[in-house]
């Protein structure tokens, strides 16, 4: 009886862990992972004289370096492309920046090709098409005209400057800022890890007055400008996978400018690291992808070159369309 009970038992006990072993893959591919993705950024247009003879249109190639870095792939964006070809190359890439620069948020090249990827990003989150959008700096700014339909910035002057972010209760739980190593968290408040150069953002006042910004972003962090004026310094989409930060966190890693703030310290480099995993991981999750791997390598980044531009800009190295 002993040696039958034992046998019952064991034969109960591994077929459980069969079937307990046939479930969970199952349950694991539930949700695709995408290992190759690609991330479109949109060109700036070159308003420096001194940068015209290069190219019409660049993207500096910390941002470039910056989503590299996280593990993904790059396809630079033109402005002066059809709707269509917009479509079609947004299903293609698995998520999209909007960086730093100048330009007008509304009537700009810049600005009317966000706003068509905007709407495309959209639709395809409200179908169940996971697709992140990340701003930084003007990238950030702009998401706030598109998401209010108006332009609602002001003066929050912070120009050349390394901030340490002051949390808010949701960023602890937030999907960009849960992640992060409690150390990292602890150094994010105290410690300047944050490069600003900005003049204008959204004031605290400001986005808790407009219904449409108070109901799509969580505040996770905010910042005093020079002048004073308390300002949002990062959010995230309440309901969609959007993402704004009014600091550069691509340049803790990737320039280096004597005369600029960059932060390097090692929790500045970490943050930057982290930030740019996150963001790619975000990316793995769209499973959009190109018709072929022959048309894939054409639109990648890797077709140019960058040129080395420390001598007459902020950057070490700019790629020129």
């Amino acid at each position: 009886m002993f040696n039958t009970g034992v046998s019952t038992y064991l034969c109960l006990f591994f077929a459980c862990c069969f079937s307990c072993n046939k479930a969970m893959p199952a349950k694991l591919s539930n949700e695709a992972v995408n290992d190759r993705p690609v991330i479109g950024i949109l060109t700036q247009v070159v308003t420096d004289e001194i940068m015209k003879p290069f190219g019409k249109t660049y993207i500096p190639s910390s941002y470039v370096k910056y989503i590299e870095s996280g593990g993904s792939r790059v396809m630079p964006i033109r402005l002066t492309l059809t709707t269509s070809e917009y479509e079609n190359i947004f299903r293609k890439i698995n998520g999209l920046i909007f960086i730093g620069g100048a330009a007008d948020l509304e009537t700009s090249d810049f600005a009317r090709v966000a706003k068509i990827f905007y709407r495309f990003a959209m639709a395809a989150n409200d179908a169940g098409d996971y697709f992140p959008i990340w701003g930084t700096c003007m990238g950030m700014q702009l998401l706030t005209v598109l998401v209010a339909g108006k332009n609602l910035l002001s003066n929050t002057t912070a120009t050349n400057v390394a901030l340490p972010l002051n949390l808010t209760a949701e960023a602890h739980s937030s999907r960009m800022f849960s992640g992060f190593p409690d150390e990292l968290i602890k150094a994010l408040t105290q410690e300047p890890l944050t490069g600003n150069f900005h003049h204008y953002g959204i004031t605290v006042k400001t986005f808790q007055e407009n219904e449409e910004l108070q109901s799509f972003f969580s505040i996770l962090s905010t910042n005093i400008a020079e002048n004073g004026a308390h300002f949002v310094s990062t959010f995230e989409g309440k309901k969609y996978p959007f993402y704004g930060v009014q600091w550069h966190p691509e340049v803790n890693r990737f320039q280096w400018k004597r005369n600029l703030n960059f932060p390097h310290s090692r929790h500045a480099v970490q943050l930057s690291s982290v930030l740019g995993e996150f963001l790619v991981n975000e990316a793995k999750r769209s499973l959009h992808h190109f018709d072929s791997p022959e048309e894939e390598d054409s639109s990648l980044i890797y077709n140019y070159s960058p040129v080395y531009a420390a001598n007459f800009t902020g950057y070490e190295q700019v790629y020129f369309f």
